[in-house]
């Protein structure tokens, strides 16, 4: 499997460079800084740290900065990096009372960013991507993410429904949260057991396939009159649930 399909080498943002460089987990080639007439002290750091690591460093105009990043608001800065590297969901799985985030088909990148952002800072073990029909490491989900691809392990899989075989056979449970689940999120007895968290797509939500190979479906209680939330923010409370129920 090609590293170069999950992508991740473009690395716009002051958040997500700065822990690009922090985390030293792969090569950075360069980073590009827009010229500005006014000091910025956490564009000033990013750039000592560069410096230290021994990054070339190249001061540019803001149309490099957008062109190289592919983005209008870069914050001014991007890294060009080598591409963040998957790891195989057996490896995820293997870990002892594992904690992952699966996404069946989110196309939006900074939903992916986003829900990456709170997977890292959730202590999820890792996030499960498949390969085709959803969002990867575009440079707007890095920018969203926020610097958690840097310490957040990612499995990318052909397909979801696989995947949640694979999970099943590994004693992992499986935790659709789907609006038509019968359990409530809080109310989710397997909480603090290895488990993953599977959410759907931005319209159609968990594909049937996927549903069906769910231990449990649990919903988010609504209290107003919108049936549902955001893939990235019912990714949060989701997340943050099982952490309440894991004491930590």
């Amino acid at each position: 499997m090609s590293d170069r399909l999950l992508g991740g080498d473009r690395v716009p943002g002051l958040r997500a460079v700065h822990e690009l460089l922090s985390a030293q987990r792969r090569k950075v080639r360069s980073v590009l800084v827009a010229r500005t007439r006014d000091g910025d002290r956490e564009r000033d750091a990013i750039v000592a740290l560069a410096q230290q690591a021994g990054v070339r460093v190249e001061v540019v105009g803001a149309e490099r900065v957008a062109e190289e990043s592919r983005l209008d608001a870069a914050q001014g800065i991007v890294a060009l990096a080598d591409p963040v590297q998957p790891v195989a969901l057996d490896a995820l799985l293997a870990t002892p009372n594992c904690f992952l985030v699966v996404l069946d088909g989110v196309t939006d990148p900074r939903n992916l960013g986003a829900v990456m952002r709170t997977a890292e800072a959730a202590g999820a073990t890792g996030i499960v991507v498949p390969r085709h029909r959803a969002a990867l490491l575009t440079p707007a989900a890095v920018k969203a993410a926020a610097g958690a691809i840097e310490h957040l392990a990612i499995a990318l899989v052909p397909g979801i429904p696989n995947a949640l075989e694979q999970c099943r056979r590994a004693q992992v449970w499986t935790v659709g949260v789907d609006m038509a689940g019968t359990t409530s999120i809080f109310e989710l007895t397997v909480a603090d057991a290895a488990l993953a968290l599977v959410f759907g797509s931005e319209g159609r939500g968990l594909a049937r396939l996927t549903r069906d190979r769910c231990d449990v479906l649990a919903s988010i209680p609504m209290g107003g009159t919108l049936e549902s939330l955001n893939v990235s923010a019912a990714a949060a409370v989701a997340c943050f649930e099982v952490v309440r129920r894991r004491g930590r």
